[in-house]
């Protein structure tokens, strides 16, 4: 049993550093060269950066992501969704949980924004590294970003297999490569062990009194080395709490390593255009290629963290209703979080080729990358202020509210970027939350346009019918709710005739807890009427056909209402093309297409 235990633990944590830690175990290959192109590699200056990074880590992934976020899980799951659901849970007043729910649609574009800079920025980084092998100096930036667009287009092309058959690869390669930072982290502070004394906040301190509001825009570019830390909730559905509170504790301690050795690097070679190669090319010349490799590896397992990152991110949103229906693919088995989204999969790929073309160096795009993490952070802070003013817990909101004020004075650093590149942080946000705006809005108006029909009211002439004779067989009808008759039924069964022997109207309900599949089959609702409520949580992949076949039900056709939407508003004529454009409820949950037939409804909205 102790071995199994020591098994468990180790294995936990490996895998955690495959999964969670990608993103923020790639940012010390740009951070520090990033930010000395802005400042001087002084001695002070150094020491007080370095210290800006030790305490962003600390209180920005430690205290906000690792200690707090993570004790506000609902069944082991995390990120901005999970907190919208919280909140609506604790709060009754209508307009805190309108403002949580405008929160979370903002936190979760800024999220999907995210994903395209972070692929763009990891790769290119990584692959300008062959600039430090002989011969290779006089690579051109656009063949640096041609190999960049290359192992981004071979990334998003193995998609469709799923990652469950390669992640088993992904946490030992980067147990590695946090190894290997820590490692050379160390032989280059050995050279100067005064350099430990940068934790010392003073020098922090100093630096803000030396260098004044150019002292301040610097954090812009230091919050780059906690770029990432939000996958620790995000991503806690997948192993857990515990292994990735226990990860972060090694992956901390060998980045800053790595950064102090990248500092004392800096101090001793000033003119150094890229810290880590160079720190690294110094102290090893002959390792320095298989170096780069691993740095590649960890680069393309950054950003396949971030891609299954997107595509859950997009299925929660599909199935709490924020976002259209997409065709999705399970791409395993025995894993429900392994899903391709084919539509957002290629979007993201030519949204990260664009970006790439557009930055064309990592230093440049770097002016774009901080300011959706430190929003996505800010957002994060201001939910859990309101859940922990809601709880008995009401001293940690005072420690949030700490914390987002800290957020918020990083989130403000970053406008001075906007110029510079990070408008496109807000124009890649804004088609997620355009998108999940007018889908929202629109669902509500259209649901209102259908005029949906009661339920005694349709009994009255549904038994009337009936009594005509049926049609043998089983018909089923999909209805939102269970005592609420959408148009296309009336039209169907009342102004059609078209009646079978046993009616099923069935329902999905989406509940506010992130897994459990709970089915109700009731009986006798009207003569050969039945309904069946199927109530799935939001993470949960539901087959209806298995559990339609569990309760004895044997369709011969499924009925199912197309709305015709006729609108001269030209925010309902995006939302018909939405509609036109994308899945419906029955190709989405890839129902028998020989046993479908589609309703039309004309609808004026």
């Amino acid at each position: 049993m102790e071995h199994h235990k020591d098994e468990s633990f180790l294995g936990g944590i490996v895998k955690a550093l495959g999964l969670v830690f990608g993103d923020i175990g790639t940012s010390p290959i740009y951070t520090l060269t990033v930010i000395f192109t802005l400042t001087q590699a002084t001695r002070e200056n150094v020491f007080g950066i370095l210290s800006l990074v030790f305490w962003t880590m600390t209180i920005l992934v430690t205290m906000e992501y690792a200690w707090l976020a993570m004790s506000l899980g609902r069944k082991g799951q995390g990120g901005e969704i999970v907190l919208r659901e919280i909140i609506m849970k604790l709060v009754k007043t209508g307009r805190l949980v309108a403002f949580a729910g405008f929160l979370s649609f903002v936190g979760v574009s800024l999220l999907l924004g995210d994903g395209v800079i972070t692929p763009a920025i990891s790769i290119l980084s990584a692959v300008e590294g062959l600039l430090l092998i002989p011969g290779l100096e006089g690579l051109s930036t656009g063949t640096l970003v041609a190999i960049a667009a290359a192992i981004a287009i071979g990334l998003f092309s193995v998609q469709f297999k799923g990652t469950d058959r390669v992640a088993g690869a992904f946490g030992p390669i980067m147990a590695v490569w946090f190894g290997t930072l820590a490692v050379t982290g160390i032989a280059s502070a050995l050279s100067m062990p005064e350099i430990v004394e940068a934790i010392n906040p003073w020098h922090a301190f100093t630096f803000f009194r030396e260098n004044g509001l150019a002292g301040y825009f610097v954090l812009s570019e230091v919050i780059l080395c906690a770029t990432g830390g939000e996958a620790l909730y995000a991503d806690m559905g997948h192993l857990g709490k515990k292994p990735i509170v226990r990860a972060w504790h090694f992956v901390f301690v060998a980045l800053y390593l790595n950064y102090l050795g990248q500092g004392a690097f800096a101090i001793s070679h000033p003119d150094a255009k890229n810290l880590l190669f160079g720190m690294v090319q110094s102290q090893a010349p002959v390792l320095y290629i298989p170096f780069l490799i691993l740095t590649i590896m960890a680069t393309i397992i950054a950003s396949q963290a971030i891609i299954s990152g997107v595509f859950s991110i997009v299925y929660q949103g599909i199935t709490t209703r924020l976002l259209p229906l997409m065709r999705v693919d399970y791409t395993s088995r025995e894993i429900k979080s392994q899903i391709y989204l084919g539509a957002v999969n290629w979007s993201l790929m030519v949204a990260v080729i664009f970006i790439m073309l557009v930055f064309r160096k990592s230093e440049n795009l770097a002016a774009a990358y901080g300011m959706a993490v430190t929003g996505s952070m800010t957002i994060t802070g201001i939910m859990m202020i309101i859940v922990f003013a809601h709880t008995t817990k009401k001293w940690r909101a005072l420690v949030a509210l700490a914390i987002t004020v800290i957020d918020a004075s990083y989130l403000f650093s970053t406008f001075s970027k906007i110029p510079h590149g990070a408008y496109w942080s807000i124009v890649l946000a804004s088609i997620p939350f355009v998108t999940i705006i007018i889908w929202t809005r629109g669902q509500r108006s259209l649901y209102h346009a259908l005029k949906p029909l009661d339920l005694e009211t349709f009994l009255l002439s549904y038994e009337q019918i009936y009594a005509k004779g049926p049609i043998r067989g089983t018909g089923l009808f999909f209805t939102r709710e269970t005592d609420v008759v959408p148009p296309y039924v009336v039209h169907c069964i009342i102004r059609s005739n078209i009646i079978y022997e046993r009616n099923v109207f069935i329902s999905l309900l989406i509940t506010d807890e992130p897994l459990g599949v709970e089915t109700e089959l009731i009986k006798g609702i009207g003569p050969g009427l039945d309904a069946f409520r199927i109530e799935a949580g939001y993470m949960e992949v539901v087959d209806i056909e298995t559990h339609l076949k569990a309760n004895g039900i044997q369709e011969k056709v499924i009925f199912y209402g197309v709305e015709d939407i006729a609108t001269r508003n030209p925010i309902w004529r995006v939302f018909s093309v939405f509609k036109k454009l994308t899945p419906n409820f029955v190709q989405f949950h890839k129902l028998p297409a020989s046993r479908l037939q589609g309703v039309v409804t004309r609808v004026e909205m």
